[in-house]
């Protein structure tokens, strides 16, 4: 490639960077670790590298590969993939162990085959949230006493109610009617009130999204409704490119890629023998753990009142918008536009 061209690549993503969290965050503090990452990269990872941040990530990009080895800013010494999540992504970033590789970067899973490289595309990282620090007041969300945990039904594999004329009605799906191949089934809510069919995920990881630049995946922009209500309508236009979720070794892992909070439940996200529903707040830009297999095998089916009976084997998203004591809305179903993940028990 020629110089000037790497040289206009170079100025291009030096624009792309973040606002600073504070003086000593300075992206010209990091400029000249940045600049001679640049100098690393080849023409093609940096030309990949420039639509990657000029997209802000808004599609599943390929890994950006970069010689491993730390690299010396003003004051500090930041490995390739913090330098560039600093620069593009969270300027308050300080560590490596704060991030996670989400479900398709390749560096992830050592798919370089060379030990010498390492993927430093800053889409392709999530930032965790962290179950040590301290929860926010609405995140542990007491959805009143708990019942005695109801018998399961032998048949019975996903446990799906409708709510209807002020009844809860078990629509489950026997293991008779269950096709192998997908690991779980998405229903769509608003309110108390399920919009179209069930979606069934056949991939390791899916998308859920209302606009998502050439994306696949569940688009629930295309779900249409006779009735919607204005609250419905405004938290639509929130979700954005949704997020995505994945089954991994051991669980699975929500990635927040919209604008706004999602918040989450399932019965193993709570401490061991907690008698109350716990729910988490996953900013934009993070992901979280929120399914244990390993736990929900000691977890039996609750039913909490306002909210009806709890699947075990099941995790509830809402976007944008809380639920718990510290909110107006006490109980999902009070959610404008809200998420049920059915899951297929591993076997």
């Amino acid at each position: 490639m020629f110089r000037s061209r790497r040289a206009g690549l170079v100025r291009r993503l030096w624009r792309q960077r973040c606002a600073a969290a504070g003086p000593e965050d300075s992206p010209g503090a990091l400029k000249p670790a940045a600049h001679a990452l640049f100098k690393k990269l080849k023409d093609e990872e940096l030309e990949l590298l420039v639509q990657v941040v000029e997209s802000r990530g808004a599609w599943e990009s390929g890994c950006v590969w970069a010689p491993r080895g730390e690299l010396r800013g003003a004051k500090q010494v930041l490995p390739p993939q913090v330098l560039l999540c600093r620069l593009y992504r969270w300027p308050d970033l300080r560590q490596p162990h704060e991030l996670k590789h989400l479900c398709y970067c390749a560096g992830g899973q050592g798919g370089c085959g060379d030990a010498a490289a390492l993927c430093c595309n800053p889409h392709h990282f999530s930032r965790l949230a962290a179950p040590e620090t301290p929860p926010p007041p609405y995140s542990k969300a007491s959805c009143g006493p708990s019942w005695p945990d109801e018998p399961q039904h032998p048949s019975t594999q996903f446990m799906e109610f409708s709510y209807n004329s002020g009844d809860w009605h078990d629509t489950s799906l026997s293991w008779s009617t269950i096709k192998d191949g997908y690991w779980c089934k998405l229903a769509y809510w608003e309110h108390r009130t399920r919009v179209g069919h069930l979606y069934a995920v056949h991939e390791a990881s899916v998308n859920i999204f209302c606009e998502l630049p050439r994306g696949s995946g569940f688009c629930l922009g295309q779900l249409p409704a006779a009735h919607r209500s204005r609250a419905v309508r405004r938290a639509r236009g929130k979700i954005g490119q949704g997020l995505l979720l994945s089954r991994e070794p051991g669980g699975v892992w929500a990635y927040n890629r919209s604008e706004h909070p999602i918040f989450v439940s399932s019965p193993t996200l709570g401490p061991p023998g907690a008698r109350e529903l716990t729910v988490l707040k996953v900013l934009p830009g993070y992901s979280a753990k929120v399914f244990d297999y390993e736990r929900a095998g000691g977890v039996g089916s609750r039913w909490f009142p306002g909210e009806g009976p709890c699947d075990p084997h099941s995790v509830r998203i809402s976007f944008a918008k809380g639920w718990g004591p510290c909110y107006s809305r006490q109980f999902i179903t009070s959610c404008p536009c809200w998420l049920e993940v059915l899951l297929n028990r591993p076997r």
